[in-house]
């Protein structure tokens, strides 16, 4: 058994227990008729398991470490990988979505960081070109390889590799693109910065992008990513990916390693900006209230982003709903008038939506001619056409040729009784119709928490629920 063996008990025995005790579970182990510790004079059971990790990867503690980073804060540069263990990072692997839909998985090739590798060291004696991704910008954030030309574009002009921008930051960054994807607008990175400030410090850590008080559109994110600084592993660019990754004369597309020098931007002028990017700028001013950074970050996660981003907007007031609803209109014209059809229409998923265990349902959905899919017609879809008034070919017409979207599996129990304090349903009856459905709304969004946080109360519902 190696020296990273691990051993876990399915119960400890007691700080209190008699050497008597002790005694009696070392002769259980010596004589071979149990493995097991004993409890109050009762034996349990004791589970081992073994980690056969290559002798190489072992090894590798005794190398001598890197020197050459003390423009690095220590807080950046002493954390070793999780992903030193091949097994750990292939067991991620197998959950967890990394490359975007359409993409071979040949561009790169994800690996496993040695024992003295440093987020932020350098390409030192690689053979081939890689950088640092964190675990937390795939599971959390559902950034996807290849990495588009926002993104890219956003990392060469702030002078920061994906692992030196704070994760908060790219937050902001993955909101902001879906944001402007929605209204027909293609991000930019000087568009993007417009609403945003850099301080970089003496000593490279993370950089935050610091939002201007009356100019940014994006409330803040103050979601705390916990245990990241050791959740990275090597993202190395294969053959295949030379192309999404790096230019016609081999250099990179973006910072693959930590620098010394991001660059510092403060108070950017409207003067500052080309025509594209002024447009973009002037368009998003026009929201009054700022728009959910978190929620529209979720959106990357939904298979019908349009519906949950207008749910998003009525959240933050009717005023936004309306403009957001206008804008669209004017802009989907206006691109279509001008002929583009690289812009997103968000009509379908962003992302490969993960479900857990791997069960998914294909709803057939119509389209309508010159309106995208009538996402209305979702339940008679699924349902049958006779679940839904008027849904379906009932008729017996042949209607359009089906486009598919995916849900997620869903079960429902029937044993399951609800008790609602007579305070909750005394408000539930003395509120206006307008206003219990924009507690729906709200709930509605709320129960799409990300893993770790905690369930609404009831004390909460009791205040939102007010009239």
């Amino acid at each position: 058994m190696s020296s990273s063996d691990s051993i876990s008990l399915s119960t400890s025995s007691s700080s209190e227990s008699t050497e008597s005790e002790r005694s009696k579970g070392r002769q259980f182990d010596e004589e071979g008729t149990s493995s097991g510790v004993v409890t109050s004079g009762i034996p349990m059971e004791t589970v081992r398991e073994v980690r056969e990790d290559p002798p190489e990867e072992l090894a590798e503690s005794n190398w001598l470490a890197k020197g050459g980073y003390g423009w690095v804060a220590a807080d950046v540069r002493n954390p070793s990988s999780l992903f030193r263990w091949s097994r750990l990072l292939n067991s991620w692997l197998n959950c967890t979505l990394v490359i975007s839909k359409g993409v071979s998985g040949d561009i790169v090739s994800l690996e496993r960081v040695s024992a003295i590798d440093r987020v932020c060291h350098g390409q030192e004696g690689a053979t081939e070109k890689f950088f640092y991704m964190y675990m937390c910008h795939f599971s959390q954030l559902h950034v996807r390889l290849s990495l588009d030309d926002f993104a890219m574009g956003e990392l060469r002009t702030l002078n920061v590799a994906p692992t030196q921008l704070h994760l908060n930051s790219w937050a902001y960054l993955q909101a902001f693109r879906i944001l402007c994807q929605s209204l027909y607008l293609k991000p930019t990175p000087y568009a993007f910065l417009y609403f945003y400030d850099t301080r970089p410090r003496r000593l490279a850590t993370w950089l935050s992008l610091i939002s201007r008080p009356s100019i940014s559109r994006l409330d803040a994110f103050s979601q705390s990513f916990k245990h990241f600084k050791d959740g990275y592993f090597k993202v190395v660019v294969k053959e295949g990916g030379r192309s999404h990754f790096l230019n016609a004369d081999g250099s990179t597309k973006f910072p693959f390693s930590w620098t010394s020098n991001p660059s510092w931007y403060k108070d950017m002028g409207m003067d500052e900006l080309s025509a594209s990017d002024k447009e973009v700028v002037e368009i998003l001013l026009k929201f009054v209230d700022k728009l959910p950074t978190k929620g529209l970050v979720r959106v990357y996660n939904s298979v019908h982003p349009i519906i949950d981003i207008e749910g998003l907007m009525a959240q933050s007031g009717k005023k936004n709903l309306a403009l957001f609803q206008t804008l669209r209109k004017e802009m989907a014209a206006k691109a279509k008038a001008a002929g583009k059809t690289d812009v997103p229409n968000l009509q379908e998923s962003v992302v490969e939506v993960h479900v857990h265990g791997g069960t998914k349902r294909k709803a057939e959905l119509p389209p309508r001619p010159g309106k995208g899919k009538d996402v209305k017609k979702v339940r008679a879809a699924l349902l049958g056409t006779g679940s839904v008034s008027g849904a379906g070919s009932v008729s017996g017409e042949k209607g359009p040729k089906s486009r598919l979207i995916e849900l997620p599996e869903i079960s429902v129990r029937k044993d399951i009784s609800i008790t609602l304090p007579d305070t909750i349903v005394n408000s539930i009856d003395g509120m206006n119709a307008n206003h219990l459905v924009r507690i729906m709304v709200e709930f509605g969004s709320k129960a799409l928490t990300e893993q770790g946080e905690e369930a609404t109360t009831t004390s909460h519902l009791c205040t939102s629920l007010k009239p």
